[in-house]
């Protein structure tokens, strides 16, 4: 299998300006003093379609080990809808800059480099992982950088996220992209891919090993999209669980060995206490859902891994499926966040609850190395206009989004297009 390779810089003419309009292309490398950008205020917290404005803002001046990147693409994720509410937590509580572009995917071209940068240079194509650190602990030279205090998540934790013209990130954020991929399905993966990479193969000794079992949750969408096509690169199974039956196919499209309806079942939300009828109830309709799995699975092999990232209506029911010392993996609670389950099944039958957030370079190279290789889909299912922005964050936050991951077109003028040359072209 051919690998992609590097291409020579493009020769085009253009003016130098301040600023540029949106899928105007400075000459290569000439940074200009202002940008358009999708920017949150403090004041204006709310609903995304009232919270993200665009505005003329200053270009962001690097540091030595910054590279500025041009973006052409950005991916549409969950945490732009947690930056617009300020919710769990306001970013402002944490960057204090006066105004926070969100964004935390983005592909794009190497426009400009800090002093100390060695490792890339302007013209490069990159996608941009979201993990930042100042690497000066040890947790950062010699152990896992994403338990360091200085650990940050770049378009949320930072105010200079990839809803941007331009946007500047760390030099080890960058890595090489898919050349066989359009701008738009570029910029659509990292965060959820690599968010599912280390979930699943980061957390020894529970990482997957092949002929096991993991339930995912959230099946169709992002994180499990990828989890599904992990697990299955992997040799593992994957059993999905879905919401909706319209997306049963797309699930056992991307290789899942079953899929479970979750409205087949009630068993939802915060465990009853225990002993009451209630209990009772819940505990009979858990079994049922187990014994669906073992349908799949074979009669009395629970799943070795639970995949999970809805939280407070799920949590009870993973930590009572996931079989004698194996793992419920967890990185986030889009359904809420006070977390509820039998401790009596976790310390007699030592199951492990692990946190995981995000992924390090070395986790999130090799998951973009995956799909360098041809070995993923992006999985992409919607693109939307940059003057739409708001409305895609609109769209997930009422759970409207098709199954799959969305992008938002910045600096590239349509969607459909590999090249730097592709871009020009439209504009001429």
């Amino acid at each position: 299998m051919a690998l992609d390779t590097d291409s020579s810089i493009v020769s085009y003419k253009a003016p130098e300006k301040d600023l540029y309009e949106m899928g105007e292309i400075p000459p290569m490398g000439f940074v200009p003093k202002k940008m358009y950008a999708w920017a949150i205020r403090k004041e204006r917290h709310g609903d995304p379609d009232t919270a993200m404005i665009q505005e003329v803002v200053d270009v962001p001046v690097l540091d030595s080990h910054e590279v500025l990147v041009l973006v052409m693409a950005a991916g549409v994720n969950y945490n732009g809808v947690w930056a617009s509410l300020g919710k769990p937590i306001s970013p402002f509580d944490g960057h204090k800059a006066p105004y926070h572009i969100a964004g935390s995917d983005a592909s794009g071209i190497v426009w400009a480099v800090g002093s100390k940068v060695t490792r890339w240079k302007v013209g490069d194509e990159v996608v941009i992982h979201c993990n930042q650190d100042d690497g000066d602990d040890e947790h950062c030279n010699g152990g896992d950088p994403m338990y360091s205090d200085s650990q940050r998540i770049w378009g949320y934790e930072t105010p200079d996220g990839s809803f941007a013209q331009f946007t500047n990130v760390q030099a080890q954020q960058l890595m090489p992209r898919p050349k066989h991929l359009t701008w738009e399905e570029s910029a659509c993966y990292t965060l959820t891919l690599a968010t599912a990479y280390r979930m699943l193969f980061g957390h020894e000794p529970h990482d997957l090993k092949p002929g096991q079992n993991v339930l995912v949750w959230g099946a169709s969408g992002g994180l499990g999209s990828y989890a599904i096509q992990l697990i299955n690169t992997a040799g593992a199974n994957a059993i999905g669980v879905i919401s909706d039956e319209s997306k049963r196919d797309f699930v056992m499209g991307l290789g899942a060995k079953g899929v479970l309806n979750r409205k087949d079942f009630n068993c939802w939300g915060q465990l009853p206490t225990v002993n009451t009828p209630e209990y009772a109830e819940w505990f009979k309709e858990a079994r049922k859902f187990g014994k669906a799995i073992w349908d799949i699975t074979g009669k009395g092999n629970n799943v070795d891994m639970v995949f999970e990232h809805p939280g407070e209506s799920t949590f009870p029911v993973s930590t009572f499926v996931v079989k004698k010392g194996g793992m419920v993996v967890i990185c986030a609670g889009t359904t809420g966040y006070n977390l509820t389950f039998d401790v009596r099944y976790m310390w007699m039958h030592q199951k492990r609850l692990q946190g995981s957030h995000f992924a390090h370079l070395k986790q999130a190279a090799a998951a973009n190395q995956l799909m360098v290789e041809r070995r993923l889909d992006p999985c992409m299912s919607e693109v939307f206009t940059w003057a739409d922005l708001p409305e895609a964050h609109m769209k997930m936050m009422r759970n409207e989004h098709k199954p799959g991951n969305m992008s938002v077109l910045v600096q590239a003028p349509q969607i459909g297009m590999r090249t730097l040359e592709e871009v020009l072209a439209a504009r001429d």
